[in-house]
């Protein structure tokens, strides 16, 4: 074998190496909904069981926010991640993501819903009360990346009633639904955005600050949290990861299903159900409609840019709608 072809096998046999490596090893990408502190012991057992089940190295990434867990996706530092729809939805468009698996409520509800939260004892009791706009109010949403704390209030609340926020409010300020919670709680926020599953952790950690609060808003129903992959893995790590999560805590687990079960029910859970991108579909028609209007309300674009920029959105939004219409 001459030199060349030496160095070439050589070189092929190192980058089958490195991509053998790199399927065995993966950084899951937990979004920042809560504290990290709070948020590792949650995930900890879980990810030690897809370990031990698959065979790969499976370790937690956090980030201070839901885009650190999309740019992670998108530059190959995340192979696969818990996010919320929205998340999803840019880790699909911008980090090369895949949904394979959804996340199921562990009272089996279909989903989870928005909220706006208030003091217990506030003058404000509806969406009315809220948008009086005379920025009297400081007001919380949730990371501008997340379904329930910022795009579906931001669609169904101020689009919705053409009313921005920025203009509306006193202050508006951004944070993870803990964060936001513990502000309305202490006095600090007069309204904050959160979701009903995290409601559910408040009350059970806790019930002295959930006890100060009081919903005076709910969304229509959001589709639960999806599971995303990059589709550059390996199809044999695929198989492995699909197989685990689709079987975790059922019957067809091979391994202690009353404690797999419990490892769920720690995250609000119960077994998960496979999913695909089209579960994305209505979060982008939200996002459709909420630059729609955003659209509408820019003082700064000619009624002939409005028109051609608008034209543009309602063909992709009519496309959307009729893809799910489609859906069973």
């Amino acid at each position: 074998m001459n030199a060349f072809l030496k160095g070439a096998a050589v070189t092929a046999f190192a980058m089958a190496l490195s991509g053998a490596a790199i399927a065995e090893e993966l950084n899951f990408g937990i979004i920042s909904t809560e504290s990290q502190q709070n948020l590792k012991p949650k995930w900890e057992p879980l990810l030690a069981d897809l370990s031990k089940a698959t065979g790969l190295e499976v370790k937690p990434f956090f980030a201070t926010d839901y885009s650190g867990v999309i740019e992670g996706m998108r530059f190959g530092k995340v192979q696969l991640a818990w996010y919320g729809n929205k998340a999803a939805m840019e880790a699909v468009d911008r980090a090369d993501g895949e949904v394979f698996a959804q996340s199921v409520n562990v009272d089996g509800n279909p989903g989870y819903w928005s909220v706006i939260v208030a003091p217990r004892d506030s003058k404000l009791n509806s969406v009315e009360d809220l948008l009086k706009c005379d920025k009297s109010l400081n007001f919380g949403l949730g990371d501008p990346n997340s379904t329930s704390g910022f795009l579906v209030p931001t669609t169904f609340i101020f689009a919705a009633n053409n009313v921005d926020p920025k203009t509306c409010f006193k202050n508006v300020t951004n944070a993870n639904h803990e964060t936001n919670a513990m502000a309305v709680a202490n006095g600090q926020l007069d309204a904050a955005a959160n979701n009903t599953e995290n409601m559910t952790i408040i009350e059970k950690n806790a019930p002295d600050a959930f006890a100060k609060l009081k919903v005076i808003w709910k969304s229509p129903l959001i589709a639960s949290d999806p599971l995303v992959w990059r589709k550059d893995l390996p199809e044999a790590t695929k198989t492995k990861l699909r197989e685990f999560f689709l079987t975790y805590g059922t019957d067809q687990s091979k391994g202690d299903i009353a404690r797999e079960k419990a490892v769920l029910a720690v995250l609000e859970w119960a077994p998960f159900r496979a999913s695909t991108d089209d579960q994305l579909l209505p979060i982008r028609i939200m996002e459709l409609t909420k630059n729609i209007a955003k659209i509408k309300g820019d003082a700064k674009l000619t009624e002939a840019e409005k028109k051609t920029q608008i034209e543009k959105l309602e063909a992709a939004k009519a496309g959307f709608e009729k893809k799910l219409s489609t859906q069973g």
